[in-house]
């Protein structure tokens, strides 16, 4: 079946990208001229508009076999269109796959991070070994593709080695923690951090206006309007008087080892690598000793054991314990 050509009149599902005019003519261009890949790394900042690049992306893929709609991109955002699948980082609880949402919904503490799981891969293998059922292609997309584990890694490269009438999309932050032989199989489109104006026209348009009037949070997010509306909310999510208490200075080990405990205590892993991260950047703010970068090392190094599942009260204690005095 030959694909109809890209009526340039209508405007393009893309269009609602801001900030990204890279990414918007590279992925326009690989329609308009019918050269669309099997694989594409959407790789940048996390917040920036990859996701919405990889929603809109799907419709003009899905639009070739017939005008795109308001059903077409409702059905694209709800994740019910029979011809795309989109995959995230799942928590394993008692045997079932959670989404982090899910584990959020049904009140469960995440000690670590989502993972893509080698049983996800071969759904996505099995999903493609059906050929689509009203588009010309199918689609698959792949959240936070960074978080995949190797044995899922090495078997997505032989899906993308055949992925048939397929075309698969791997969101990332960093592709340097992909296989490179993932990589080479891609064609990357970049997404960058926002600037000053667009960042205010994004959070106009989708979040709380009142992020433009925090200087923290939008230091914190740095060009990354999901990240603004993500810290916002997870500040609002604190419990009281947590903040406060992190933020004044330690007089004692005591004090450091009784803070180091309400942390762990109250937060998930998750929120707990975001309060690093507020952290860092108020300290970065407020310490005008020529020790700051020893002290911001402190912090990253922290996050690399949180990363690395070391048990989360001793990460804190020992965190804390530099920062008394």
């Amino acid at each position: 079946m030959v694909s109809a050509p890209v009526d340039n009149s209508i405007e393009s599902p893309l269009s609602v990208l801001v900030g990204q005019p890279q990414a918007v003519d590279l992925l326009t261009q690989a329609v308009s001229r019918q050269r669309i890949a099997p694989g594409y790394l959407f790789v940048g900042a996390p917040g920036v508009g990859r996701t919405i690049a990889a929603n809109a992306f799907a419709e003009l893929l899905f639009s070739q076999s017939g005008p795109s709609s308001a059903v077409l991109k409702r059905r694209i955002i709800e994740r019910n269109h029979p011809d795309l699948l989109w995959v995230e980082p799942t928590y394993l609880h008692q045997g079932q796959r959670l989404t982090a949402t899910e584990a959020a919904e049904a009140g469960l503490k995440r000690k670590g991070l989502p993972q893509i799981r080698l049983e996800q891969i071969r759904e996505v293998a099995r999903f493609l070994s059906q050929p689509p059922l009203e588009a010309t292609r199918a689609v698959v997309v792949i959240e936070a593709a960074e978080r995949m584990a190797e044995a899922a890694a090495n078997a997505l490269l032989k899906t993308l080695e055949e992925p048939g009438k397929a075309t698969l999309i791997l969101i990332a932050a960093d592709q340097q923690a992909l296989l490179p032989t993932l990589i080479s199989r891609c064609q990357i489109i970049p997404f960058v951090r926002l600037g000053p104006k667009d960042m205010a026209q994004v959070l106009t348009e989708r979040g709380p206006v009142e992020i433009l009037e925090s200087p923290a949070i939008l230091n914190l997010a740095q060009g990354s309007p999901g990240a603004a509306i993500a810290s916002w909310q997870q500040l609002q999510d604190l419990p009281d008087g947590l903040l406060d208490r992190v933020t004044q200075p330690l007089k004692s080990r005591r004090d450091a080892l009784e803070v180091a405990r309400q942390i762990t205590q109250a937060l998930d892993t998750e929120a707990q690598l975001w309060l690093l991260g507020y952290l860092q950047q108020h300290y970065w703010q407020q310490t005008l000793s020529a020790h700051v970068s020893d002290l911001l090392q402190k912090f990253e190094q922290s996050r690399k054991y949180l990363l690395r599942y070391v048990q989360p009260r001793l990460v804190w204690e020992v965190l804390m314990l530099q920062l008394v005095n």
